[in-house]
C-alpha cells in the first residue's frame, strides 16, 4: 500500500503542476476557459482525492499511526516521525479541501479569467502545502 501510496504521488504531482500552469498562463494571458482546461483541473480533483484514499487506507496500518496510538509524546517530540504521523497527513487533508474548494468556486464563476484565477490560487496553494510537507527522505 505504501508503494501505491507513493507512486500515485508522482502522477498526483504531475498533473497538479500541470493545472496549476495551465491556469496561470490561461489566466495572464486572457484565454478562454475551453473543455480542456476544465478536464484538466477535474483530473487533478480525481487523482489527489484517489491519493487521498490510498493514503488514508496506509496511514491506518503505518507503524507511524501505531506510534502515535501508542505514545504521541514521544512521536510528537521526534520531528521526522511527527512529520509522517501528523504534518503529513494534516497538510496533505488540508491541500486537498484546497483543492475541492477551488473546484467547487471555479463553477460558479461565469467569466474565463476568474475560472482560471480561482484554479491558480487554490490548486496553487494547495501544490505548495503539499511540497512543504512531502517527507522526501522516505520518497526519493
Amino acid at each position: 500500500m505504501k508503494d501505491v501510496h507513493s507512486y500515485w504521488a508522482y502522477l498526483v504531482l504531475a498533473i497538479l503542476i500541470f493545472a496549476v500552469i495551465n491556469a496561470i498562463v490561461g489566466f495572464t494571458q486572457k484565454k478562454q476557459f475551453k473543455d480542456k482546461d476544465l478536464r484538466i483541473g477535474l483530473f487533478a480533483l480525481i487523482v489527489s482525492h484517489i491519493q487521498l484514499l490510498i493514503g488514508l487506507a496506509w496511514y491506518f496500518m503505518s507503524p507511524w499511526y501505531k506510534a502515535l496510538k501508542a505514545d504521541a509524546g514521544t512521536v510528537m517530540g521526534e520531528k521526522a516521525t511527527r512529520l509522517l504521523a501528523v504534518e503529513h497527513p494534516i497538510m496533505m487533508i488540508l491541500a486537498i479541501v484546497l483543492i475541492t474548494i477551488g473546484w467547487s468556486k471555479h463553477k460558479k464563476k461565469t467569466r474565463d479569467a476568474e475560472k482560471f484565477k480561482t484554479f491558480a490560487i487554490f490548486y496553487g496553494i494547495a501544490l505548495l502545502l503539499i511540497l512543504s510537507r512531502i517527507p522526501w527522505n522516505n520518497w526519493l
